[in-house]
Formats: structure tokens, C-alpha cells, sequence
């Protein structure tokens, strides 16, 4: 049901856009009750959230085909959704592997090359027996799991080097060991820069980030979102707003690449002409709502206080209809913190 705050205006807006759904993607790294609680999700909640899926008889689809299916706008009316795995964890062998093929999904695994076979992650074999299995597709998450955006006090000869080594190296390894060759990466930590994702374009690749929110027509192909599904974010009662999000219809291009030059940052959106700008909701990470200033068409939001972390985010809603809601995130990078 939509709030009851919402003017006859919002209500006639909403109308006004086109029924249409977009691409869902959720994003996990282990399945298991016992490692680090911020990149678990607990395994009676990853059945439930399989369990929920089917329930509202979401259609579960291969990474790579659905999205190429929601930037060209070809999804219409039908939600779909994609599963992926960032790591290569050894849990998603052992726990998430087994509950996947019992429900028939098809997954992605991102994988960082240097650390197959080391203890908790997967060996080279399992994911040779994963990449035969149906549905399921072994792509590039970078050779060492490095950060990728240029660092302050490095030179762009050093980065470049840095980071091509790093992305060509793990594509490499698949193809030479497993035969596979997706043109799809998932960004490490969820950091990119304009420069990593130029190169990331000019390898033809999908660039996926860990920011919330649904593939629609209008996403940027080098900084599609996901939903991160840990524990802290994954659980149910938010689960279906998430499953059943569009994304927000702006140009995603027009964003900015998210290295923060002044702290707070500030994000500004231009809203199409059937939306009421002042219905849009944003919440800065850790600080909750922030106010938003508002002329025509466009609303520019800044939280009220400076982030003492290297990544956050501002993440904003509008009302869909019918109990859905258009969803943006926007991931922040502050050099200036020490990286993880």
C-alpha cells in the first residue's frame, strides 16, 4: 500500500510511467553461521530467502543474459532476478551449492583468482565441478582483490599497470583453467573510480558494485547495482521491497563516480518530468533521512555531517505503486581512509 502522504499528484505521476520491471540482483559472499557476521548470511535465513523468492514466484535468471534483457528495456512486466557470489568462499560449496540445486536456480560465482585453494575459499576443482553444473557461471573478481581506484600518492602509469595486471591476470586464470570467459566483474569491495570502470568498458564487461538497487534501461553497464543479502541487510521483512524495486529512472551515466572530494558529498538527480520531486526519500549511511533541496526537477541532497569511513552511501526511494518503490544507491569512496 502506498503512504498516505502522498499527494493526488504523486499518486498521478506514478501512473503515468510505464508498468515495467527491472533486474534484481543480490550479492553474497559466505552462507554460514559461523564466519565474520558482515559478509555472512546466516543459513536458515538464506533458505527463507530462497523459500521467499518462490513464493512470489520471482522468475530466477543468469546474470549475464537478464542483464543485457533490463538495459535494453526487454523485462516489460516481469520481475526477474539474479544470484551471485562474490569470493569464492568454501560455504558456498558446501552450503549454498546444495540449496540452489534443490530449488533449480541458476547463480554467479566472482572469483579472486590468487585466493582459490587457500583455507575458506573453494579449490580450483570444486569450481571446475561448479562451472559443469547448469546455471551456474564463474566470472572475474579481480587476480588479488586489490582496491582499484587510483590511490592519492600513486601515479596514473602505476595504477594502470596495477589494476590492468589484476583484472587481465584473473581472466586469464579462468579461461586457462576452467575454460570460461564471461564478460562480467564484479568490483572488489565495491570501489570503482571513472578510470577503473573506462577499463573495465573498454573490456566489454558488465561492472557489477555492492550499492542497492534494481538493472533497469537506464543503469550505467560499468556500475550496476546489487543488493548486499548479509545478515544485517538481508532480512525479510525488508526482503520484498528489495525482490520487487525498480530502478529509479535518471541517467545512471550522469552520476558521479563516487570518490569523494568534499565530506559530506553532495548528489544531485534530475527526476523525470512524470515524478514529483518531493516525493523522493534519501537516508545517508549511519545518519538517516537527509533533507533535500529541490528546484524543478532537480533535487540535490548532503548529509549534515562528514563520514569517518572509507565507504558509505545515500540511497533513495520514490513510491512505484502498488506497494514497489523505484530505488538509487550511491556508493561513496574517501581515499583518504586507510583501505581495508
Amino acid at each position: 500500500m502506498l503512504s498516505r502522504y502522498l499527494t493526488t499528484a504523486s499518486l498521478l505521476a506514478i501512473a503515468a510511467l510505464p508498468a515495467r520491471a527491472d533486474l534484481v540482483v543480490l550479492q553474497y559472499h559466505h552462507v554460514s553461521d559461523q564466519t565474520p557476521a558482515s559478509t555472512s548470511t546466516e543459513v536458515d535465513l538464506f533458505r527463507k530467502q530462497l523459500e521467499r523468492i518462490q513464493q512470489l514466484e520471482l522468475e530466477v535468471v543468469p546474470l549475464d543474459s537478464a542483464t543485457k534483457a533490463a538495459l535494453a528495456g526487454e523485462l516489460k512486466d516481469q520481475q526477474q532476478v539474479a544470484i551471485t557470489f562474490d569470493d569464492a568462499y568454501e560455504s558456498v560449496w558446501s552450503t549454498a551449492m546444495p540449496m540452489l540445486e534443490e530449488s533449480g536456480y541458476p547463480y554467479t560465482i566472482f572469483v579472486n583468482t590468487r585466493a582459490v585453494g587457500s583455507e575458506g575459499y573453494m579449490t580450483w576443482d570444486q569450481l571446475a565441478q561448479a562451472s559443469q553444473q547448469p546455471g551456474v557461471v564463474i566470472a572475474n573478481h579481480s587476480h588479488d582483490h586489490g582496491h582499484l581506484p587510483q590511490r592519492p600518492e600513486e601515479t596514473r602509469e602505476h595504477w594502470r599497470r596495477r589494476v590492468t595486471d589484476s583484472l587481465d591476470q584473473a581472466q586469464s586464470m579462468l579461461q586457462d583453467r576452467l575454460g570460461v570467459n564471461e564478460p562480467m566483474f564484479a568490483y572488489p569491495y565495491g570501489e570503482y573510480d571513472a578510470g577503473v570502470e573506462t577499463l573495465v568498458e573498454e573490456r566489454e564487461w558488465f561492472g557489477y558494485g555492492q550499492q542497492s538497487g534494481a538493472i533497469g534501461a537506464d543503469s550505467d553497464p560499468g556500475r550496476l547495482p546489487r543488493f548486499p543479502m548479509a545478515t544485517a541487510y538481508g532480512q525479510l521483512e525488508s526482503l520484498d521491497n528489495k525482490l520487487r524495486s525498480r530502478a529509479l529512472p535518471v541517467d545512471f551515466s550522469k552520476l558521479p563516480d563516487g570518490i569523494v572530494a568534499d565530506n559530506p558529498p553532495r548528489l544531485t538527480l534530475t527526476l523525470p518530468e512524470e515524478l514529483n520531486a518531493s516525493a523522493l526519500t534519501c537516508f545517508a549511511s549511519g545518519q538517516g533521512r537527509i533533507p533535500a533541496d529541490i528546484e524543478g526537477q532537480t533535487v540535490s541532497v548532503q548529509a549534515p555531517e562528514a563520514f569517518d569511513t572509507r565507504r558509505f552511501r545515500y540511497n533513495c526511494t520514490y513510491p512505484a505503486g502498488q506497494g514497489r518503490f523505484y530505488w538509487l544507491s550511491q556508493q561513496w569512496v574517501d581515499l583518504s581512509q586507510p583501505e581495508d
